[in-house]
């Protein structure tokens, strides 16, 4: 019963993200007629701040039920930018002394994802 729990506040918060990620893009952007994604950007940064915040006060300050981190971390940030766990990981690397490891997972996150996006449009192109 409690690993259902824990998915619904999963499921919940990644709705709740979602739709807040897709606001704030659709407000902000246009601010700068598209010439720029502001709105992404701010997101992402904005969502990189949160779950530091978040993983200082519902992890290491205070011992909430795993739902509420799950609900927060996982599911609002998750849903909001996945780039904020991209930020926590690589912090939480730095950390632990793997500066190599987060240096590598940053560099290789970035540089692999738009490759690899490229060879998804490029593919994608090609054939339709």
């Amino acid at each position: 019963m409690r690993n259902n729990m824990q998915w619904l506040a999963i499921a919940l918060g990644g709705a709740l993200g979602s739709v807040l990620r897709f606001a704030a893009v659709g407000y902000l952007t246009p601010l700068l007629n598209y010439r720029f994604p502001l709105g992404t950007f701010v997101v992402n940064l904005l969502g990189s701040f949160l779950i530091g915040v978040a993983y200082v006060l519902l992890v290491e300050k205070t011992s909430v039920p795993v739902e509420y981190r799950l609900f927060f971390i996982t599911g609002v940030l998750g849903g909001f930018t996945t780039f904020s766990a991209f930020s926590l990981e690589i912090l939480q690397l730095g950390q632990e002394g793997h500066l190599l490891n987060a240096f590598a997972y940053a560099a290789s996150s970035v540089v692999l994802g738009l490759l690899m996006a490229f060879a998804g449009m490029a593919l994608t192109q090609k054939f339709f």
